[in-house]
C-alpha cells in the first residue's frame, strides 16, 4: 500500500526511533566500559601515588656498599628484638644489595598474613635453601603457583587429613612404646633428652611413611649422623651469607657456605634415595628394613611414602614440567626434617622449662595420673583432656618458637604496610619471638606460666588466627604440617612425663640460653635422668 506524503515524516521518526533504540545497548555498554576503565585507572594512580608518597620504613644506617651487614652478628633474633626498641615495630635493612623489613607487631602481621596475603605469599629463597630443597621445590619454600598449590593441597588433604593421621596412630604408637621400653632399661642413667627425641621422632616418622625403620644393628649410629647432618644443615640455612646479599659475588663462594650444604645435601639425598628405594622394593638395604608383618605396599595405603608415590604424577607444573624426583625428595624432605628437628627441639624445650619450674611439672602430672592412671599407657585419645599439658607446650612455644623469624616472605609488587611502602622483591621478617615476648600483649612476658592460655584456651590456638600467637605461623603459608606436629610433640611428651620420673643430675646447672639456626635450639644439650613411674614393669613391655 503506498505511503502518503502526510505519513512520509512518522515513518521517518519511526524509523529514526528503531535505529535509536537499537543502538542504546551498545552505546550503554561502551559508556559503562570507558567509565570502568577510567575508575581503574583513577584508583590505580591513587594507589600509586599512594606509594610514591608512603616512606621506606626506618632503620639503621650502616655503611656504603654493605649496609648493615657488619653490625649483624650471628643471633638474628636477638639483634631483630635489639633493633625494634630503637626503630619500632616496622623497620628496614640493607643488607648488601638487597632490602630486609623486620615487622614485630600483631596489627602489621594482620596485614600482611591476613589483608594482603596474596601479596606476600611468595619466597626468596637464599643459596642453602635452595639446594636443600632441590631448587625449592617443596611446600615451605617454593613461591605461590600452580606447583605450590597442587602441591600443598595433596599435602595436606592425603597426608595431613584427620583420616590419614588416625590411620597412621598405631606406626606413631608403636615406635614410642618401643623408646619408652628402651629408656626403662637406661633408668638412673642420664640421657640427653633432645638426642631421644630425636631418635623417637626419626623412626616415628620412617614408620609412618613407609611401615618400616633404620635396621637396628645401625638404629643410634646413623639416626645420631642424620641428626648431626639435620643440625648442620639448620645453621647454614639461618646463617648470615655473603653471597646472598652479593648475588653478583655469589659465584665466589666467600664463606664457603654453599660448598658446605652440598656436601650435606649429598648425605641426605643419599639418605632419602635409599628409603624410596627400599619402600619401593619392599626389602631392606644397607640403611633400613621392613618390618616383620608389613608389606611395602599396605592396601590401605596407610604410609605417606605410598601415598607421595601414587600422586606422583600429579606433582607437574602444566606450564613448565619439573623434576618428579626432585619434587618427591623436596617433599620428602620437609616431612623427615620439619617432622623430626623442628619436633624434638620442641620436646626439649619444653622438658627443660618443666625442670626448670618444678610447681609446673608436678601440676602436669598430676593431671597425668588423673586423666590416665598410672596402671595404663598414654593413648591418643587422652590428649585433648590434658588442658594443663597442652598449655604447658603452648606456653614453651610462646618462649621458645622453632622459628622466630618464620620464614621470610617476598611480594611480588610494591605496596604499603603500615604507612610505610614495602618494595617489590624485598624480604619481609615476621618476628613473632619479639611479638610472644611483647610486655604490651603479655603479662611478665619473661616467666613460664602455663595459666595464661587456660583463662581463655580457645583464644590462642596454634592455628595463627590471633596474631599475638603465631608458632608456627599464619596465613596460606603456615606450617603444612602443623596436624602431625602438634600430634606427636603432645603425643611423646605426654609418654615420657607419664611413664616416668625425671630429674636434673646432681649439680648440674639447667640454662635456657639458645643459639640461633633456621630452628633455634638450646646452647647446651638438655641432659636428665628418668626413672621409672608407673606401677608394674610389665607395662614398659607392651607395644
Amino acid at each position: 500500500m503506498p505511503v502518503g506524503d502526510s505519513e512520509r515524516p512518522l515513518l521517518s521518526l519511526g524509523l529514526w526511533l528503531a535505529k535509536e533504540a537499537s543502538d542504546a545497548i551498545p552505546r550503554a555498554t561502551t559508556t559503562l566500559l570507558v567509565i570502568a576503565i577510567a575508575a581503574l585507572g583513577f584508583f590505580s594512580l591513587l594507589k600509586r601515588r599512594r606509594i610514591a608518597k608512603a616512606p621506606l620504613p626506618p632503620g639503621p644506617q650502616g655503611v656504603p656498599f654493605l649496609g648493615y651487614l657488619p653490625f649483624l652478628g650471628a643471633n638474628l633474633h636477638r639483634k631483630f628484638a635489639e633493633l625494634a626498641e630503637t626503630y619500632g615495630h616496622i623497620y628496614k635493612l640493607q643488607l648488601g644489595s638487597k632490602l630486609y623489613v623486620v615487622v614485630s607487631s600483631p596489627s602489621l602481621a594482620k596485614e600482611i598474613v591476613r589483608d594482603q596475603d596474596m601479596m606476600f605469599a611468595n619466597r626468596d629463597p637464599n643459596i642453602a635453601t635452595t639446594i636443600a630443597t632441590y631448587g625449592a621445590m617443596d611446600i615451605a619454600f617454593s613461591s605461590q603457583g600452580p606447583h605450590w598449590r597442587n602441591l600443598r593441597k595433596l599435602f595436606v588433604r592425603k597426608v595431613m587429613s584427620n583420616a590419614s593421621l588416625d590411620a597412621s596412630y598405631r606406626l606413631r604408637r608403636q615406635e614410642v612404646r618401643k623408646a619408652l621400653s628402651d629408656l626403662y632399661g637406661k633408668s638412673g642413667v642420664p640421657v640427653d633428652v633432645g638426642e631421644m627425641a630425636f631418635l623417637i621422632l626419626i623412626n616415628t616418622v620412617m614408620s609412618m611413611l613407609w611401615g618400616g625403620t633404620l635396621k637396628g644393628e645401625k638404629r643410634d649410629a646413623v639416626g645420631a649422623e642424620f641428626r648431626k647432618m639435620i643440625a648442620k644443615q639448620s645453621v647454614l640455612l639461618g646463617s648470615p651469607n655473603v653471597s646472598d646479599f652479593f648475588p653478583a659475588f655469589a659465584w665466589l663462594d666467600l664463606q664457603g657456605v654453599e660448598r658446605e650444604m652440598k656436601r650435606v645435601h649429598e648425605w641426605l639425598d643419599d639418605f632419602l634415595q635409599s628409603l624410596i628405594d627400599c619402600a619401593v622394593g619392599g626389602g631392606t638395604n644397607e640403611l633400613f628394613e621392613q618390618k616383620e608383618g608389613e608389606s611395602g605396599r599396605d592396601e590401605q595405603k596407610t604410609d605417606f611414602l605410598h601415598i607421595f608415590l601414587d600422586i606422583e604424577m600429579d606433582l607437574e607444573d602444566n606450564q613448565s614440567p619439573i623434576d618428579k624426583n626432585g619434587a618427591l625428595k623436596a617433599i620428602l624432605t620437609d616431612i623427615v626434617v620439619g617432622g623430626t628437628d623442628t619436633t624434638s627441639t620442641m620436646v626439649e624445650w619444653v622438658m627443660t622449662e618443666l625442670l626448670h619450674n618444678r610447681n609446673v611439672m608436678n601440676k602436669v602430672v598430676h593431671e597425668l595420673a588423673e586423666v590416665v592412671g598410672e596402671d595404663k599407657m598414654i593413648e591418643e585419645h587422652h590428649l585433648p583432656k590434658l588442658k594443663y599439658l597442652n598449655a604447658a607446650i603452648k606456653e614453651a612455644l610462646r618462649l621458645h618458637p622453632a622459628l622466630p623469624l618464620l620464614v621470610p616472605r617476598m611480594p611480588d609488587a610494591s605496596c604499603v604496610v603500615g604507612g610505610y611502602t614495602i618494595p617489590k622483591g624485598s624480604n619481609v621478617f615476621l618476628n613473632v619471638g619479639s611479638i610472644h615476648r611483647d610486655p604490651a600483649i603479655w603479662d611478665k612476658p619473661s616467666e613460664f606460666r602455663p595459666e595464661r592460655f587456660l583463662e581463655d584456651p580457645d583464644k590462642y590456638d596454634l592455628s595463627g588466627n590471633d596474631f599475638r600467637y603465631m608458632p608456627f605461623g599464619s596465613g596460606r603459608r603456615i606450617c603444612a604440617g602443623l596436624p602431625l606436629a602438634e600430634r606427636m610433640l603432645t603425643f611423646i611428651l605426654a609418654s615420657l612425663l607419664h611413664s616416668f620420673v625425671w630429674e636434673s643430675p646432681h649439680g648440674a646447672e639447667l640454662e635456657l640460653s639458645d643459639k640461633f639456626g633456621i630452628v633455634v635450639k638450646k646452647m647446651n644439650p638438655l641432659i636428665a635422668i628418668p626413672r621409672p613411674r608407673l606401677s608394674t614393669p610389665e607395662l614398659y613391655m607392651s607395644t
